[in-house]
């Protein structure tokens, strides 16, 4: 009878796990998270949902997913499509609320407070939207946009076509509805802007054919271009990506441009080293407390992540997934380190030991139909 009891136990403990769920080794004990996680179906127009370390459901119906990207504000959810889509959707229900065609492709967006500003490829606008997505202002650039971020009420992003930063002020800061008028504009910044970074007053452009990086100080106005050592660029198979989470405290993380290296920058913007890396970086993702940088590639490397220490400044873990890893994500609140592997049709999750990367260990495991980005839900942190 006893052993027909314990026997009962675990079979109740392992329904509790999902179909879509894998515990890579079970003999350890598996921390319950509090993460919702957001996956792009990369192919089916679809967010999956995964919760409490359980695969939950999907939220369809939501157009070109090619490069979507999810942002959370005030616990509202946005994403923007490539074929230039906004949609808000509830991010607590998992239900989809409104969507607003702003182009033909879009491809980046930010949330201020009484605003969705929108860059635009395919129309060379932004548009300004309100919160619930009606209509504000269309601003005409001549060209695709990029890198868009907020500071103070500024908003800021780069032209490609004509190699220019334009800074936009609200002239109505303070007040219910924005309206947004020239402020400054960066000529010549340097050749095919392609994304930015932002830290407090610090906006940090990089560029497809500058072996430069251009900082623009948004307190003073002042521009001034970062040379790059760089050997001969290799062919691009994807565009690194800059994100807000490769700054820390004492550092800027930069991904070559076709180059196998991430440079290292401190808060003057002196090189502090180029760390060699093994192929050529796309996202240079850091941990939220600063000790891990994780780097992916492209190409043959697709399959490869290497984590850096990000104090020390030298690569100490090589991490081998079945397949293309086109995200990552770090958890925000739990020791957990999410993948995104495209082609295997899977999203798994590794228990990350702070103290030493070599004890990481493969946890969790998803089936998600050719996920891509991850985003990570807190109802504490969603702005």
């Amino acid at each position: 009878m006893k052993i027909l009891k314990i026997a009962l136990s675990i079979l109740a403990a392992t329904s509790l796990l999902s179909a879509k769920e894998r515990i890579k080794d079970p003999s350890e004990v598996v921390p319950k998270s509090k993460d919702k996680i957001f996956v792009v179906e990369r192919e089916d127009s679809a967010l999956a949902v995964i919760e409490n370390n359980m695969f939950k459901g999907e939220i369809k119906g939501l157009h070109n997913f090619n490069h979507a990207v999810v942002k959370f504000r005030d616990n509202d959810g946005y994403v923007i499509t490539r074929d230039g889509y906004v949609i808000k959707f509830d991010p607590i229900r998992e239900k989809k609320l409104k969507e607003y065609k702003t182009s033909r492709s879009a491809i980046g967006f930010i949330i201020g407070d009484n605003y969705v500003a929108v860059a635009n490829y395919d129309n060379k606008t932004v548009e300004i939207l309100d919160r619930d997505l009606n209509h504000i202002q269309t601003i005409e650039t001549g060209s695709r946009n990029v890198g868009i971020k907020e500071y103070k009420d500024y908003l800021v992003f780069a032209c490609m076509d004509s190699d220019e930063i334009w800074v936009l002020q609200d002239e109505h800061a303070g007040e219910k509805r924005p309206w947004f008028v020239l402020y400054k504009k960066i000529e010549s910044a340097g050749k095919v802007p392609f994304d930015a970074m932002i830290d407090k007053n610090l906006y940090v452009v990089g560029f497809f054919n500058s072996k430069s990086v251009g900082v623009l100080d948004l307190d003073t106005m002042k521009y001034r271009k970062v040379p790059l050592k760089m050997g001969d660029k290799e062919r691009i198979l994807k565009v690194p990506h800059f994100g807000f989470w490769s700054i820390s405290g004492d550092y800027f993380f930069i991904p070559a441009v076709g180059n196998k290296k991430v440079f290292v920058f401190d808060h003057d913007f002196r090189l502090v080293k180029a760390i060699e890396v093994e192929g050529n970086p796309v996202f240079t993702a850091l941990s939220p407390d600063k000790k891990w940088l994780a780097v992916t590639f492209s190409g043959k490397k697709f399959p490869v992540v290497q984590i850096v220490d990000a104090r020390r400044l030298k690569v100490v873990r090589r991490l081998k997934f079945p397949g293309m890893v086109l995200h990552l994500r770090w958890s925000p609140n739990h020791p957990y380190l999410y993948f995104s592997i495209n082609d295997k049709d899977m999203v798994q999750a590794y228990r990350v030991d702070n103290r030493d990367p070599k004890r990481w260990w493969l946890n969790l495991e998803w089936q998600v139909p050719k996920p891509s980005g991850i985003f990570v839900f807190d109802k504490r942190e969603s702005r």
